[in-house]
């Protein structure tokens, strides 16, 4: 077994996730993975990177697919007894003119952008270990599509009492709201992306607190963050930021000195804790 630090980004083969993956390369004390569906994708990022001198590692995830999680996990206790950062980067966004039914937007979204990152933290998490980094990458999104639910959603999701359980029922009452076309006469925003955001950062909130009352002395921070609107494929050429720049929030997050005991369980955007 492996002592050497470990370090893995989820959907790295382009964009922000690939921008992680590169500054972490250059700074993380250790071996990174950049992990995507596709391996073919996946190699080629890698092949990309040794180009400019940098060492990446590849592993196969589908984070829409348990088997391809589990693997990953019993790869990560296998070969390094842990995990020392993860970065939950993947995710899927429509395009605004998709013609796409909005009920199955809104079920492939969330079944990505919250399902699926939950199910990477269901099998690894408990693989952290002390001192341990975790960042969610979220959205500012999920802060404007907060404001844009009900009084009675804001406060659910706001509540520093909600449980795992409570979030996904609603994520799922989202969804077949959807489908009987009655979602936004229930409070919700009109956004698949903005909602399966909201799940993202809520959920690092309601982590956050779990590892205070069962891992108090493990050190780990998790975080959710915003990388800003970065120029990729899912946001195209027009947003402000280069993908490096994205990159910047998630990085510092997950390279917190071990003396850090904040920021934890927060919403950070450029470096700064947000409001929620």
């Amino acid at each position: 077994m492996s002592n050497v630090p470990v370090a893995v980004v989820t959907g790295s083969n382009k964009g922000i996730g690939l921008a992680i993956v590169r500054a972490l390369c250059k700074q993380f004390p250790g071996d990174v993975y950049l992990t995507s569906r596709d391996p073919g994708r996946g190699q080629a990022a890698v092949a990309q990177l040794q180009q400019e001198g940098l060492r990446a590692l590849f592993h196969q995830l589908d984070v829409d697919d348990l088997q391809s999680i589990r693997a990953l996990r019993d790869f990560l206790k296998e070969k390094y007894g842990g995990l020392n950062v993860l970065v939950n980067n993947a995710g899927i966004a429509f395009k605004v003119n998709d013609t796409t039914p909005f009920a199955i937007q809104a079920e492939v979204t969330l079944k990505t952008n919250f399902f699926g990152t939950r199910n990477v933290c269901i099998e690894l998490l408990p693989l952290m270990k002390p001192y341990g980094r975790v960042v969610n990458v979220s959205s500012m999104v999920s802060s404007s599509a907060l404001r844009r639910c009900s009084q009675e959603l804001q406060q659910k999701f706001r509540s520093d009492a909600i449980t795992e359980e409570e979030l996904v029922q609603l994520m799922n009452k989202f969804v077949e709201d959807t489908k009987k076309n009655i979602h936004e006469k229930e409070g919700w925003p009109n956004t698949a992306y903005g909602v399966s955001k909201i799940g993202v950062t809520v959920l690092s909130r309601i982590q956050a607190r779990l590892l205070n009352e069962q891992r108090k002395g493990d050190h780990i921070l998790l975080n959710a963050c915003c990388p800003g609107w970065v120029r990729t494929d899912m946001a195209g050429p027009q947003a402000t930021k280069s993908p490096e720049e994205g990159a910047e929030t998630p990085v510092y997050l997950a390279l917190l000195p071990s003396s850090a005991d904040a920021p934890h369980g927060e919403f950070v955007s450029d470096k700064t804790v947000r409001p929620w």
